[in-house]
């Protein structure tokens, strides 16, 4: 009895490390969630410098997160780990995509391929937001060149065809990806011909005042002769 006693010790040590870690990385994960979207919500008023502040925070936290956890792969990938570092992934391509910057690699961002995959999937979301955003003032370049990137992500998205076990869900993911785009692609040319309606109808207008200047001016000049005579 007395060295189950001691082997029960060493299990509760053992328990109340990994339930303090644990605690920490929940605690963690929830300020890094919130710090990515805070980072989103900026870039989207486009106020940079908040934006950068916030994926500073949060590049601290995942930090603390993989470093916390690198002696025990059990509690880094749970799920609110792995969630949290998908929001990682989310704010920084996002960010990065929305200023025109070349997006980070799943290595430069320190995440699993499955968890960068799925960030991926929640970027396209994000970017459909931009684009109508933008789309509000009329059509534009940028938003042609936002939804290519939503294509591109999908193109690599839909190749993944792996078990979820391995893709963390990442199948359901692509398929809503593929609903977002088709929308956001109707509303692209909504906005696109609606734009070249109102350029036809202004230069229309353009050419109908033109008409009667030109007409007014005719009927002065015949006046003015008749008024001669």
């Amino acid at each position: 009895m007395h060295k189950l006693e001691k082997i029960a010790e060493q299990i509760r040590q053992n328990f109340e490390i990994r339930t303090a870690l644990r605690d920490r990385a929940l605690k963690h994960a929830r300020q890094l969630t919130r710090a990515c979207s805070l980072s989103i919500r900026a870039v989207h008023r486009n106020e940079l410098d908040t934006m950068e502040s916030n994926l500073s925070d949060a590049q601290s936290l995942a930090d603390t997160l993989r470093n916390d956890l690198k002696e025990h792969p059990d509690l880094y990938y749970a799920g609110y780990t792995q969630d949290a570092l998908k929001e990682f992934v989310e704010a920084n391509v996002t960010c990065a995509l929305i200023q025109n910057q070349a997006l980070q690699t799943p290595e430069e961002l320190g995440v699993e391929y499955a968890t960068y995959l799925n960030g991926l999937a929640e970027v396209v979301g994000e970017l459909r937001r931009r684009i109508l955003d933008i789309l509000r003032s009329g059509y534009s370049q940028e938003a042609e060149r936002l939804l290519s990137h939503m294509d591109d992500i999908y193109s690599v998205l839909v190749t993944m065809d792996y078990p979820d076990a391995i893709t963390n869900n990442l199948r359901r993911q692509t398929d809503t990806v593929r609903n977002i785009i088709e929308k956001t692609r109707g509303d692209v040319t909504f906005s696109l011909r609606g734009e070249d309606l109102t350029q036809a109808i202004s230069t229309l207008i353009k050419q109908i005042n033109g008409k009667q200047v030109d007409v007014e001016e005719r009927r002065g000049v015949s006046v003015r002769l008749n008024d001669e005579d």
